[in-house]
Protein backbone atom coordinates (compact mmCIF):
# COMPACT_ATOMS: atom_id res chain seq x y z
CA UNK A 1 0.00 0.00 0.00
CA UNK A 2 1.21 3.35 -0.73
CA UNK A 3 1.56 6.19 2.70
CA UNK A 4 1.87 9.48 2.12
CA UNK A 5 5.54 10.64 3.14
CA UNK A 6 5.83 12.61 6.27
CA UNK A 7 7.72 16.34 5.93
CA UNK A 8 10.68 17.91 8.26
CA UNK A 9 8.68 19.45 10.99
CA UNK A 10 6.53 16.39 11.28
CA UNK A 11 7.03 15.11 15.11
CA UNK A 12 6.92 11.75 13.83
CA UNK A 13 10.76 12.48 11.84
CA UNK A 14 12.32 12.91 15.51
CA UNK A 15 11.00 10.10 17.28
CA UNK A 16 13.14 7.04 18.04
CA UNK A 17 12.08 3.67 16.34
CA UNK A 18 11.05 0.93 18.52
CA UNK A 19 12.73 -2.41 18.64
CA UNK A 20 10.59 -5.22 16.19
CA UNK A 21 10.49 -7.76 18.80
CA UNK A 22 8.98 -10.63 16.29
CA UNK A 23 8.96 -10.40 12.62
CA UNK A 24 5.45 -11.48 11.16
CA UNK A 25 3.40 -10.59 8.25
CA UNK A 26 2.96 -7.00 10.08
CA UNK A 27 6.32 -6.32 9.88
CA UNK A 28 6.30 -8.15 5.91
CA UNK A 29 3.51 -5.42 5.00
CA UNK A 30 5.32 -2.71 6.53
CA UNK A 31 8.38 -3.77 4.64
CA UNK A 32 6.44 -3.88 1.01
CA UNK A 33 4.37 -0.79 1.95
CA UNK A 34 7.93 0.95 2.66
CA UNK A 35 8.93 -0.46 -0.84
CA UNK A 36 6.10 0.68 -2.95
CA UNK A 37 6.24 4.15 -1.14
CA UNK A 38 9.71 4.66 -1.96
CA UNK A 39 9.51 3.19 -5.47
CA UNK A 40 6.80 5.72 -6.37
CA UNK A 41 9.06 8.53 -5.41
CA UNK A 42 11.78 7.86 -6.81
CA UNK A 43 13.79 7.33 -3.52
CA UNK A 44 16.99 4.67 -2.78
CA UNK A 45 16.06 4.59 0.55
CA UNK A 46 12.79 5.08 3.14
CA UNK A 47 12.67 4.84 6.85
CA UNK A 48 9.58 3.65 8.91
CA UNK A 49 9.12 7.10 10.57
CA UNK A 50 8.82 9.07 7.40
CA UNK A 51 5.19 7.38 7.20
CA UNK A 52 4.58 8.20 10.32
CA UNK A 53 5.02 4.60 11.51
CA UNK A 54 7.02 3.55 14.46
CA UNK A 55 8.73 0.20 14.28
CA UNK A 56 12.48 -0.10 13.73
CA UNK A 57 12.83 -0.65 9.83
CA UNK A 58 13.93 0.68 6.45
CA UNK A 59 14.51 -0.46 3.30
CA UNK A 60 16.75 0.75 0.55
CA UNK A 61 17.62 0.21 -3.38
CA UNK A 62 20.57 1.28 -5.37
CA UNK A 63 19.79 -0.77 -8.28
CA UNK A 64 18.92 2.54 -10.04
CA UNK A 65 21.90 4.75 -8.55
CA UNK A 66 24.50 3.06 -11.21
CA UNK A 67 24.68 6.36 -12.94
CA UNK A 68 25.59 8.62 -9.83
CA UNK A 69 29.32 9.14 -9.65
CA UNK A 70 29.35 8.48 -6.03
CA UNK A 71 27.38 4.82 -6.44
CA UNK A 72 30.62 2.71 -5.93
CA UNK A 73 28.20 -0.05 -6.96
CA UNK A 74 31.01 -2.95 -7.37
CA UNK A 75 32.68 -2.25 -4.03
CA UNK A 76 29.33 -3.79 -2.21
CA UNK A 77 28.34 -6.35 -4.64
CA UNK A 78 27.95 -8.70 -2.74
CA UNK A 79 24.70 -6.76 -1.31
CA UNK A 80 21.16 -7.90 -2.83
CA UNK A 81 18.85 -5.18 -3.54
CA UNK A 82 16.51 -4.61 -2.28
CA UNK A 83 17.50 -4.52 0.82
CA UNK A 84 14.86 -4.39 4.29
CA UNK A 85 16.69 -4.02 7.29
CA UNK A 86 14.75 -4.90 10.68
CA UNK A 87 16.43 -3.59 14.04
CA UNK A 88 19.74 -2.56 12.12
CA UNK A 89 22.71 -1.35 13.66
CA UNK A 90 25.38 0.32 12.90
CA UNK A 91 28.66 -1.26 14.61
CA UNK A 92 31.45 0.27 13.09
CA UNK A 93 32.54 3.29 10.84
CA UNK A 94 35.36 3.70 9.46
CA UNK A 95 37.16 6.47 7.16
CA UNK A 96 35.32 9.54 5.67
CA UNK A 97 33.33 10.37 2.57
CA UNK A 98 31.63 14.18 1.74
CA UNK A 99 28.45 13.91 -0.76
CA UNK A 100 25.43 15.20 -1.70
CA UNK A 101 21.97 13.83 -0.17
CA UNK A 102 18.56 14.45 -0.35
CA UNK A 103 15.83 12.97 1.87
CA UNK A 104 12.02 12.20 0.53
CA UNK A 105 11.15 13.90 3.76
CA UNK A 106 12.89 17.09 2.82
CA UNK A 107 11.70 17.32 -1.11
CA UNK A 108 14.18 19.65 -3.28
CA UNK A 109 16.34 20.06 -0.54
CA UNK A 110 20.32 18.44 -1.54
CA UNK A 111 23.21 19.32 0.55
CA UNK A 112 26.90 17.96 1.66
CA UNK A 113 26.75 15.98 4.37
CA UNK A 114 29.61 13.84 5.64
CA UNK A 115 29.30 10.51 6.38
CA UNK A 116 32.01 6.92 7.37
CA UNK A 117 32.91 6.09 3.90
CA UNK A 118 32.68 2.78 5.05
CA UNK A 119 29.98 1.04 7.49
CA UNK A 120 29.31 -2.35 9.67
CA UNK A 121 26.00 -2.70 10.41
CA UNK A 122 23.83 -5.87 11.68
CA UNK A 123 20.44 -6.36 10.79
CA UNK A 124 17.73 -8.97 10.48
CA UNK A 125 16.19 -9.52 7.07
CA UNK A 126 12.63 -10.87 6.97
CA UNK A 127 13.01 -14.11 7.73
CA UNK A 128 14.62 -13.31 11.32
CA UNK A 129 17.93 -13.93 10.27
CA UNK A 130 21.09 -11.77 11.96
CA UNK A 131 22.87 -10.65 8.93
CA UNK A 132 26.34 -8.55 9.19
CA UNK A 133 26.90 -6.02 6.29
CA UNK A 134 30.05 -4.25 5.52
CA UNK A 135 29.88 -1.79 2.39
CA UNK A 136 31.44 1.14 1.46
CA UNK A 137 30.55 4.27 -0.93
CA UNK A 138 26.67 5.50 -1.75
CA UNK A 139 25.68 2.11 0.06
CA UNK A 140 27.68 3.20 3.58
CA UNK A 141 25.67 7.13 3.02
CA UNK A 142 22.59 5.53 2.37
CA UNK A 143 22.87 2.77 5.42
CA UNK A 144 23.91 5.46 7.62
CA UNK A 145 21.18 8.10 6.64
CA UNK A 146 18.29 5.59 7.07
CA UNK A 147 19.48 4.41 10.83
CA UNK A 148 19.58 7.84 11.80
CA UNK A 149 15.78 8.47 10.43
CA UNK A 150 15.15 5.49 13.04
CA UNK A 151 17.22 7.25 15.87
CA UNK A 152 15.27 10.79 15.14
CA UNK A 153 18.59 12.60 13.37
CA UNK A 154 17.85 14.35 10.38
CA UNK A 155 19.96 14.68 7.76
CA UNK A 156 20.48 18.63 8.63
CA UNK A 157 21.24 17.60 11.87
CA UNK A 158 24.78 16.74 10.30
CA UNK A 159 25.13 19.94 8.20
CA UNK A 160 27.38 23.20 9.48
CA UNK A 161 25.72 26.14 10.80
CA UNK A 162 26.30 27.75 7.21
CA UNK A 163 24.94 25.26 5.63
CA UNK A 164 21.49 25.27 7.44
CA UNK A 165 21.23 29.12 6.94
CA UNK A 166 21.32 28.74 2.95
CA UNK A 167 19.00 26.17 3.13
CA UNK A 168 16.83 27.93 6.07
CA UNK A 169 13.32 29.15 3.77
CA UNK A 170 13.35 25.96 2.47
CA UNK A 171 13.14 24.63 5.49
CA UNK A 172 10.71 26.70 7.03
CA UNK A 173 8.33 25.95 4.55
CA UNK A 174 8.50 23.11 4.52
CA UNK A 175 7.45 22.99 8.30
CA UNK A 176 4.61 25.12 6.76
CA UNK A 177 3.20 21.90 5.12
CA UNK A 178 3.61 19.26 8.15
Amino acid sequence: MLHDIVYYGHPALRRKADSVQTIDENTRRLADDLLETMYANQGIGLAAEQIDRTERVCVMDLSQAGDREDARLEENDHVAMPMVLVNPAITAMEGKQLGSEGCLSFPEIYVDVQRADLVTVTYQDLENQKLIVKVTGLLARVLQHEIDHLDGVLFVDRISPVQKVAIAGKLKRLKKKS
